[in-house]
């Protein structure tokens, strides 16, 4: 059977961060209750709506979906099992904030059936917490990384580098004390400026602060990949770093092309319905995706039927930030690509190639994005 990566959306957050422009809402109130009913009542639709398949991961994300009732967490896995029964283990992931009240909460959610927390660090530094809005302190984030190492089996967390005035030396001095914390699995992000943000406004109308120019940027990303490659933790996607046999398989289905199914408000998919692509995405207004759920047993906002272009072009932007690359004999992805221009980069040092793959190399990811754009025909 077709293998099934998915993904479960929790929308709430105690506060909206700064940086953030992932579907996350601050409310005073959530009915529990409901919530539980509907998520299940979607799950439900999408396994109408896809038939059989063979789950391989379940990814709670948010939002903070730390916050859940881990009542709920354990009916929806045991739910998705029933749904999509599979003989192999499946790699279940909650993403938590360190906060000293949700990682209480841990032992529970390992009994509920996680079996991979990611924690939303984002720095070890209070001055950096502060300047991203975090709520936890950096005694709480060391000490939900030390609790998470003794009740899952695997964890993980995540920094955020190419801070405001942040030189190289000071974050190889921070990446380095990360390591001395982390498992098997590190996600290493610079910071980025996204629209419908407070840092957007922030930044491009108020001017409140400046970013690393394009150099330094480039210095930060070379120290951070020497550094994680001294520790064995290579990157095997552009922000995302482990040891071989750790890599976070819920992820690799979204770069690797593969199918993935949404419940929540604002979740995505990509579903193979006899043999058409269809890219879904559920209401991202947590009280309209309630109340559809509630009337019609989904909150499907699209479902599209994708052109295998359409599928490769979407494959390429993806599978090209992994180590690995892409495999051109996918989604006819070889009469997509502009061959002129991939043998240019080639011979520039960005880009290899053989028979049948393609990778970016340490420097061609730098440009990743303009590589893509001009690769496609």
């Amino acid at each position: 059977m077709t293998p099934l990566a998915l993904y479960i959306h929790w929308p709430f957050c105690k506060s909206k961060c700064p940086y953030c422009d992932f579907n996350s809402h601050v409310r005073e109130h959530v009915d529990m209750a409901a919530w539980h009913k509907t998520m299940l009542a979607e799950l439900d639709y999408t396994a109408s709506l896809i038939g059989e398949h063979k789950l391989v991961s379940i990814f709670f994300g948010g939002g903070t979906p730390s916050l859940m009732s881990p009542d709920t967490v354990a009916a929806l896995i045991e739910r998705a099992k029933v749904l999509w029964p599979s003989t192999a283990p499946i790699e279940i992931t909650l993403e938590a904030n360190p906060t000293s009240v949700e990682a209480g909460k841990f032992r529970a959610f390992r009994d509920a059936g996680i079996n991979r927390v990611s924690l939303g660090i984002q720095s070890l530094k209070p001055e950096s917490l502060t300047f991203l809005g975090r709520e936890h302190s950096a005694s709480e984030a060391l000490a939900a990384i030390e609790l998470a190492a003794t009740i899952f089996p695997r964890y993980s967390f995540d920094l955020i580098y190419a801070l405001p005035h942040q030189s190289v030396k000071e974050w190889e001095s921070e990446l380095s004390d990360a390591l001395k914390l982390a498992g098997d699995h590190l996600s290493l992000y610079q910071l980025t400026i996204e629209e419908n943000t407070a840092f957007h406004h922030a930044y491009h109308h108020k001017g409140a602060f400046s970013l690393p120019d394009e150099e330094l940027g480039a210095s930060l990303y070379e120290a951070t990949q020497a550094i994680m490659n001294d520790a064995e933790l290579r990157a095997y996607e552009i922000s995302n770093h482990a040891r071989a046999g750790y890599e976070s398989r819920h992820n690799l289905a979204y770069w690797r092309g593969e199918v993935y199914a949404g419940v929540g408000p604002g979740a995505h998919g990509r579903l193979l319905i006899d043999g058409a692509w269809h890219a879904t995405r559920t209401l991202k207004s947590p009280e309209r995706w309630l109340e559809n759920v509630q009337l019609h047993g989904h909150g499907l906002d699209e479902n599209i039927i994708l052109k295998t272009s359409e599928r490769g072009q979407e494959y390429l932007m993806m599978a090209l930030r992994l180590s690995e690359g892409v495999d051109l004999r996918r989604f006819e992805l070889a009469s997509l690509i502009n061959h002129e221009r991939m043998a240019l980069y080639d011979s520039m040092g960005l880009l290899t190639r053989n028979a049948h793959h393609l990778t970016a190399t340490d420097q061609g990811r730098l440009v990743l994005n303009r590589l893509v754009s001009e690769l496609l025909v």
